[in-house]
C-alpha cells in the first residue's frame, strides 16, 4: 500500500473541515441568485439541523488522522481513499461556490454523495467508529442535502411545479435513494441516522407555514428509522 494517499486524504479532510471559515453563510444558498428568490425554501432544514455538518467536519477529520497515522498501509482502509480524495478535494469548494454559482454548486454536491457512497461501500467493518461509522453519516447527510439542493434549483428557476412540490419531490427522493443505500449496507445505521435527522430537520422548520411538508417529513423520518432498525 501507499501511505501517501492516507497523507493525500488527511490533507482534502484537514481543507474540507476548514472550508466553512473561508466562506460566508455556511453552504447556504443565496437566495438572490434565483430567478424566483429563494428566501422560505420548503426543502430547507431547521437551523439546528445544519449542525450535523459540524460533527461531519470533526469526525471525517479525526478519522482521516487516525487513518494516516494508525492504518496508512493497511490495505481496507486504502480501499476508501480514492474515493474520499475524489469527494473532499472537490468538497473544499462548495462551501463558497454555493454563494455564488448554486447550479455548480449543486452538481458538485451530487458529485460529492456519489463518491461518498462508493466509499462508504468500499468501508471495512473492522474500525468501525473510526471509518464506516463517519463516512455512514455523511454519505447520508449528503443523500439529503443533494435532493435539497435540486429541489432548490427546480423552484428557483422556475422549472413548474411550485415550491412546496418541490420540496415533496426532495424528501420522495432522498428517502427512495437512502432506503436503498440502507438496505445493502445494513451493517452502517448511522447512514439512515443522518436522514432521520434531515427529515425532522424540515419538519421542524416548516411545522406552521407547510402542513404537507411538515407531514411528509415526518413520515420520511419514521420510515427512515423502520427501514434502519430491520436491516441493521
Amino acid at each position: 500500500m501507499d501511505p501517501i494517499k492516507a497523507v493525500f486524504t488527511f490533507c482534502a479532510a484537514l481543507f474540507f473541515a476548514l472550508s466553512p471559515l473561508l466562506s460566508d453563510g455556511f453552504g447556504t444558498y443565496d437566495p438572490e441568485l434565483f430567478h424566483d428568490p429563494q428566501w422560505q425554501a420548503p426543502a430547507h432544514v431547521a437551523r439546528y439541523g445544519l449542525l450535523m455538518w459540524g460533527v461531519i467536519y470533526v469526525w471525517t477529520l479525526l478519522s482521516a488522522g487516525f487513518g494516516m497515522i494508525k492504518r496508512g498501509q493497511d490495505p481496507a482502509w486504502d480501499s476508501t481513499r480514492l474515493p474520499l480524495i475524489l469527494c473532499l478535494a472537490p468538497g473544499t469548494v462548495w462551501a463558497s461556490l454555493s454563494g455564488t454559482d448554486p447550479v455548480m454548486a449543486t452538481v458538485l454536491i451530487v458529485w460529492m454523495l456519489i463518491t461518498a457512497v462508493w466509499a462508504l461501500f468500499r468501508s471495512p467493518a473492522t474500525d468501525r467508529w473510526w471509518l464506516q461509522a463517519p463516512l455512514a453519516l455523511y454519505a447520508g447527510w449528503l443523500t439529503y442535502s443533494a435532493w435539497a439542493s435540486v429541489a432548490l434549483i427546480g423552484a428557483g428557476f422556475g422549472i413548474p411545479l411550485g415550491n412546496a412540490n418541490w420540496a415533496l419531490v426532495a424528501l420522495g427522493g432522498a428517502l427512495a435513494t437512502g432506503s436503498m443505500v440502507q438496505k445493502r449496507l445494513s451493517r452502517a445505521p448511522e447512514f439512515g441516522l443522518a436522514l432521520v435527522w434531515a427529515f425532522v430537520a424540515v419538519a421542524v422548520a416548516h411545522w406552521a407555514d407547510q402542513a404537507a411538508v411538515m407531514l411528509t417529513a415526518a413520515f420520511c423520518a419514521v420510515v427512515m428509522g423502520a427501514v434502519s432498525w430491520r436491516v441493521r
